[in-house]
């Protein structure tokens, strides 16, 4: 493809898709798309016409039924069916025995890896570097569009402030400014320059909207959210990533404020269509449509179906709604057939803008499949993310790294060989085998040395048994040093994994204070797809590593750290509470009239500080950072000013490494209240020992504006504070004025 020809495509995409204006030389190839869908829709029958609105899911290949209903236009898009050959196969069904030849569109989850499994998205952002966020989604969707995929529903941008819910897993944490920028990362990476191209799927901004506000942290649950809390906190993602040109939405399961988000036209139409100006597709979740009569909105199938229609839901997945329950509603003029056309309108341009009318098979061919998945560059990138996301929340006495004193190791615990695990929740098509676990990449980084290794598993992740721990105990006191790999299987966090305790699970606690009686010194290494509460292990165990499901590199990317090849970099996305009772915990909260002090009637708990065991934002490195030099460019700023400012960050300490330079600010007084502080800016840096950079960053009326009382988006005179650090807590300071008149 010649540079214009690549311009020009993508500038159509993108006009199809997110209705942006392109250059007028432009303008024919795209009114002859819209003109071919248009003669599309003239010639489709009604129920033609709610086939393309149809989605089925596929067990390993498509059953008889399901080919039958292919043949007859009936089907608009194939969920689970992978493999270049299974696409290939049913794709030459649909455009070749179908009367109206209109290609599918292929469909899968693919969240942090399709076979080269990346960390979970939650790792991922914890590593706080977007450029490395979006090479993982890079490879994500150059595998699974070499498999056939066109589509993938990820990413998902959905803010999290309970880790009690199971799905924090598949997004960045807590902050939207953090959400937004990982978002934006990985919408880059899955669609590439041009979503026609054969390495590239559509991405899909997921569930819209506000799932991550489930009262309790209990999937599925009701979200009620004032709609202040709605744009300042849970929305911001979800634009980032249609900034950044994501192709589709998928609609959430839960409701706000009484409406499900799937029936909700203030959401689909008013908000992300007419508000935002989105024109792509949006897809209900699994069958979403059918479950808004369990929500108790709809009294029959036509009904749920009528309302996800006519709030904007274009696609219906996989409760047959749509194709069957509709067509007699339209026929009665329930339905507008003008509704209908809109939504099959926007299907048709979305196959348009991944090229299916011109290459059904989107360039996929078996022996492309076979060269692609798990190419060793895939299992490179794979590794610095999964070094990049472990977090080191603590290291006292400077235990790590294991330097010469540790002549013998002991590896402990039910997580140290487990290769399921280490792929975390929703692997895509990730096979177990691929995986180096935490053991296996320790003994590969000291065999043939002078370090002996030995294993205990301790017992079982879940297990109340405690038989192992005589073995596990015996074991490290041999050791010079004792590594115990706790925490999670990899299906206790995703989708339908809520937990009312978050602590270690079964009696693995038991078996960190049995070893650490031993006297042995102990490194702990979490796999967790949530914050957990360890405040024993906080108080009791010199080194904690945080290292999430980093995917397939598990063992080479813990070893590096372990051992120092790697400095460990990563910040926490997520607060972690003291304990279950502080929920929800994080770092961007209000002040109240009382905030907490040593006066009794204050804002805090009677048996528990208020603060986190881990602040959002916090992660340790084997060197030392000093932070210098704070200056801001003027004293004041107008309401539509940037107010820029620099830093000096110095690597004080003895060994090169990374730090995660942030920037926070507070808006002092406003005609609403405004959290302690809010992330602004971040940089990832690296450096050498005593080698200082001065890093710039800029407050433009986006970072400094709120809503006021009339919900209106505007930056109000006032004072203004700043804080840059390594963490959401400290740093240096530093305020500025935003006034009509600067001096």
């Amino acid at each position: 493809m010649t540079p214009m020809r690549r311009c020009n495509t993508l500038c159509i995409v993108l006009t199809l898709v997110l209705g942006g204006g392109v250059p007028a030389t432009l303008a024919a190839q795209t009114s002859a798309t819209e003109r071919k869908i248009t003669s599309l829709l003239a010639r489709m029958t009604l129920e033609e016409k709610l086939g393309q609105l149809n989605q089925l899911s596929v067990d390993n290949q498509p059953t008889p039924e399901q080919l039958a209903l292919i043949r007859k236009g009936l089907v608009g898009s194939l969920f689970n069916l992978t493999g270049a050959a299974a696409t290939r196969d049913a794709q030459h069904i649909a455009v070749t025995e179908s009367r109206l030849h209109i290609p599918l569109i292929f469909g899968q989850d693919v969240i942090h890896g399709y076979r080269t499994i990346f960390p979970i998205p939650l790792g991922e952002a914890a590593s706080w570097d977007p450029e490395a966020v979006e090479a993982a989604a890079r490879v994500a969707g150059r595998e699974a569009a070499a498999a056939g995929l066109h589509w993938t529903f990820a990413p998902m941008v959905d803010i999290a402030r309970d880790p009690r819910w199971g799905r924090i897993a598949e997004g960045s944490g807590e902050d939207p400014y953090l959400g937004s920028v990982m978002a934006a990362a990985r919408v880059r990476g899955f669609q590439g320059a041009d979503p026609r191209g054969p390495d590239a799927v559509l991405a899909t901004v997921k569930h819209f909207a506000a799932y991550g506000g489930a009262e309790g942290g209990r999937d599925y649950n009701s979200v009620d959210l004032s709609e202040r809390t709605l744009r300042e906190v849970y929305l911001p993602p979800y634009q980032a990533a249609l900034k950044a040109g994501a192709g589709s939405v998928m609609t959430s399961f839960n409701e706000i404020g009484g409406i499900p988000s799937t029936a909700s036209p203030w959401l689909m139409t008013t908000l992300l269509r007419r508000e935002w100006g989105f024109r792509g597709l949006v897809v209900s979740d699994w069958t979403a449509v059918a479950e808004l009569l369990n929500h108790g909105v709809a009294a029959s199938r036509a009904e749920a179906g009528k309302l996800a229609l006519e709030a904007g839901v274009d696609m219906d997945m996989v409760s047959r709604i749509y194709v069957d329950d509709l067509p007699a509603l339209v026929r009665a003029g329930r339905i507008r057939l003008g509704v209908v056309n809109e939504a099959v309108r926007r299907v048709l341009r979305t196959k348009a803008a991944l090229g299916l009318f011109d290459d059904p098979y989107h360039g996929t061919t078996v022996e492309r499949e076979r060269s692609v998945l798990l190419a060793p560059e895939h299992r490179q990138v794979a590794r610095r993310v999964a070094e990049e996301s472990i977090v080191l929340l603590k290291n006292d006495g400077s235990l790590l790294p294991l330097g010469p004193r540790a002549r013998s190791v002991a590896v402990i615990g039910p997580l140290a060989d487990d290769k399921v695990a280490a792929l975390g929740s929703w692997p895509g098509r990730g096979d177990p085998r691929d995986a180096v676990t935490p053991l296996e990449g320790i003994k590969a980084r000291t065999g043939g040395g002078s370090v002996s290794v030995v294993y205990e598993k301790g017992c079982g992740i879940t297990d109340t048994a405690t038989a192992g721990f005589a073995g596990a105990v015996a074991a490290a006191k041999q050791a010079d040093v004792a590594v115990l790999v706790l925490g999670e299987a990899g299906d206790m966090s995703g989708e339908a994994a809520s937990r009312a305790n978050i602590d270690l699970p079964g009696v693995q606690q038991q078996l960190l204070e049995a070893v650490q009686a031993t006297g042995t010194p102990i490194v702990l290494v979490l796999m967790n797809g949530r914050p957990l509460t360890i405040p024993w292990a906080a108080e009791h165990v010199p080194a904690i590593l945080e290292s999430w499901f980093l995917g397939i590199e598990t063992g080479p990317a813990l070893a590096a750290v372990l051992f120092g090849e790697v400095s460990p970099s990563g910040k926490l996305p997520a607060t972690f509470p003291r304990a279950i009772g502080q929920i929800p915990l994080y770092y961007n909260h209000k002040n109240t009239g009382r905030p907490s002090g040593p006066d009794k009637y204050t804002s805090k708990y009677i048996d528990l500080p208020v603060t986190p065991l881990f602040p959002f934002g916090h992660g340790l490195s084997y060197t030392t950072f000093g932070y210098s030099d704070l200056r801001l460019g003027a004293p004041r700023v107008t309401p539509t000013g940037t107010q820029r400012l620099s830093v000096t960050v110095t690597n004080t300490g003895t060994r090169e490494g990374a730090e995660v330079v942030q920037l926070y600010v507070h808006d002092e007084v406003a005609s609403v209240t405004r959290p302690v502080r809010a992330l602004a800016g971040f940089r990832r840096v690296s450096l050498k020992p005593g080698e200082a950079r001065t890093l710039d960053f800029q407050l433009t009326p986006k970072e400094l504006g709120l809503y006021n009382q009339s919900m209106k988006f505007v930056v109000e005179p006032g004072k203004f504070r700043v804080f840059v650090g390594g963490s959401s807590v400290g740093g240096l300071e530093g305020e500025f004025d935003v006034s009509a008149r600067p001096r």
